[in-house]
């Protein structure tokens, strides 16, 4: 009996992860910049693509005054995301895509980028501690990013799972499966 709960824990788990980022994603969509801070720790690390090189927290007033560039929603999809629980840690992994009408672009933009995103259960659910969102760009000096290489990396998943072939885990140190 204790095997089968432990089987059910992290699928419960991952389900509650997926919804986090779910909600974070509804929560740009609305524009709600107090629902987009809410899922993550005060003293989250963030490595996101605006500057500095770090955040330490979400701050919701720089939130809303990011979402107030955009004309009318902002639409993020997950991709391909993968996660690891262990204990009260979790982390995942994947790809992101945002779509919108930037105000000063006047005109609808679409890109990819990769995530990775730590996670840790509190009383209130799995927070956000540290999240890392990049977009690779190509370094031949012309700085473009490189979008058809991430679709062909999504590709490749894709063909993964159809093939079933395990995804490629990483554990960090001390974590083993």
């Amino acid at each position: 009996m204790a095997t089968a709960t432990m089987k059910i824990q992290p699928e419960t788990d991952e389900a509650n992860i997926r919804g986090v980022l779910e909600a974070r994603h509804k929560a740009h969509h609305n524009k709600d910049a107090a629902a987009i801070v809410a899922p993550y720790t005060t003293d989250a690390v963030i490595f996101s693509l605006a500057p500095p090189l770090a955040h330490h927290g979400v701050d919701l007033k720089e939130k809303q005054a990011w979402l107030d560039t955009w004309e009318g929603p902002i639409e993020l999809e997950s991709r391909d995301f993968d996660f690891t629980v262990k204990g009260d840690f979790a982390f995942g992994h994947g790809f992101l895509q945002m779509t919108g009408t930037p105000k000063l672009a006047g005109r609808p933009i679409s890109f990819w980028m990769r995530e990775t995103v730590c996670f840790h259960r509190e009383s209130s659910g799995w927070k956000i501690v540290h999240e890392h969102t990049s977009v690779p760009f190509y370094m031949d000096g012309s700085q473009r990013p490189a979008i058809r290489d991430i679709i062909a990396t999504r590709s490749i998943i894709a063909n993964r799972r159809k093939q079933q072939i395990p995804p490629l885990r990483c554990a960090p140190v001390g974590m083993t499966n």
